[in-house]
């Protein structure tokens, strides 16, 4: 009995020897290199798979003519995109790298759908996140101005956009994400009076500033459509008089623009987008690492190579962790109280909501409510995303299992009660008749 607990002592030590030997260069080296620069990512230097692939081959084909002015490119290339002009957001806040063209008068335009982002300053460059399900984000510019022969139109991926989107605001990953600041009448943020990153945990008085907000949501003020001050050290900030705003006309002409609006609803589903995109890009990367680092530890062991299920506890804790993270965001988790009196654009909800999957007597993952809390059914529409799609199997498992018992109409995970039973069928029947995955989930 001795001699067989001295061998496992034996073989625990070697392990976690060999896990160290194995970990610490990666630390010493992430310490000047993020981590999903290094394999088996190897962000920078791996082709992605998005919708800006495909578009740049039909625009170099011949395929896809891009003609007219910079306004008519960057429309045909949204409608090529499938990004409703519908979801237009504007930001007047100095914080892009085409910064010396934004100002309130001229600020910075933003579309999005659920695999991409585009940022547009009119006179300027489009600025584009594309998600790849393995990668993330990832980020190109693009010059809708007018080209010659000698200069086609092209998508230019960068490593630029990284200096933000790298890991500074979003630790640790290529990300997507939306920023409150205090802005001054140029547009300069003011930093020193704070900067958070928002999502849709972050209380409404706390949200958009630096934005333009078109849309009503009566006494309870947020923090767009507002320019703000100092006096020596002291804040100089009043948001009422950009409460309830439906027309953007006192500030800028909107005519350069594809819309005159900035819709509060639009800025409410991106920054859920964001939040969940982004729990979707973190747990994909660290159970990928996680199952790298277990195949090479698996080979110093020579033991059989598996590359797919977690057999060791470092390695199972962190699948674990990642569903949690991901089943949290999921399901809304945290969500901040939304007044009852929100008001946006039909125009924005009817588009956003036409090709979601629809189930007679349940509704569908993209059906708006905007009062209290911004989904009827609150589990999030990025379940059907190549992102998801493409988690690593066995954490994908662990999350429809943990759905299904979050779900569950008598019992459910304490964790998320706050999601009442009538909603939970509802989710429920949704996710079993359009995920034939989850529909397997017993």
């Amino acid at each position: 009995m001795k001699a067989v607990l001295s061998s496992r002592l034996r073989r625990t030590s070697l392990a976690l020897g060999l896990a160290l030997l194995l970990v610490l260069p990666c630390a010493t080296r992430a310490q000047d290199t993020e981590q999903y620069e290094l394999p088996p990512i190897n962000y920078s230097h791996t082709a992605p798979h998005d919708v800006i692939t495909t578009l740049q081959a039909d625009i170099k084909s011949g395929k896809l003519p891009l003609t007219g002015n910079a306004r008519e490119v960057v429309t045909r290339l949204l409608q090529e995109l499938r990004i409703p002009v519908t979801s237009q957001i504007l930001v007047f806040s100095r914080t892009s790298f085409q910064n010396d063209r934004i100002s309130p008068t001229h600020p910075r335009s933003l579309y999005f759908t659920d695999d991409c982002y585009i940022g547009w300053v009119p006179g300027g460059l489009m600025e584009v996140a594309a998600i790849d399900p393995v990668l993330g984000p990832v980020f190109y510019s693009f010059d809708p101005r007018g080209q010659g022969a000698e200069k086609p139109f092209e998508f230019q991926r960068g490593n630029d956009c990284l200096r933000c989107h790298g890991g500074q605001f979003v630790s640790g990953i290529p990300s997507v994400f939306v920023r409150t600041v205090y802005a001054s009448e140029s547009g300069d943020p003011i930093f020193r009076q704070g900067t958070e990153v928002v999502d849709y945990r972050t209380p409404f008085t706390q949200r958009w500033g630096g934005w333009y907000v078109t849309g009503t949501h009566g006494k309870t003020l947020h923090r767009g459509n507002t320019f703000a001050a100092e006096s020596g050290d002291q804040l100089l900030f009043n948001p009422a008089p950009g409460a309830n705003l439906t027309n953007l006309a006192t500030f800028f002409d909107a005519s350069d623009y594809l819309t005159n609006s900035s819709d509060i609803v639009a800025l409410l589903v991106y920054e859920h987008q964001t939040a969940m995109q982004n729990a979707l890009t973190r747990a994909g990367l660290n159970c990928r690492h996680m199952l790298d680092y277990q195949q090479h530890l698996q080979q110093e062991l020579k033991e059989p190579a598996n590359d797919s299920e977690p057999q060791y506890d470092s390695v199972r804790g962190m699948f674990d962790h990642s569903a949690e993270e991901v089943l949290d965001a999921l399901l809304f988790k945290d969500e901040a109280t939304l007044p009852d009196t929100i008001r946006g654009t039909t125009d924005f909800q009817t588009t956003f909501a036409a090709a979601a999957p629809r189930v007679p007597g349940a509704g569908s993952l993209k059906d708006l409510l905007v009062s209290d809390h911004l989904f009827q059914n609150r589990c999030s529409y990025l379940i059907y995303s190549e992102s998801f799609r493409r988690l690593p199997p066995a954490l994908k498992q662990r999350i429809y299992t943990r759905l299904a018992k979050a779900l569950d109409p008598e019992k459910p995970d304490r964790r998320y009660d706050y999601i009442h039973r009538s909603e939970r069928q509802r989710i429920s029947a949704i996710l079993r008749a359009t995920l034939p995955e989850f529909a397997s989930v017993r």
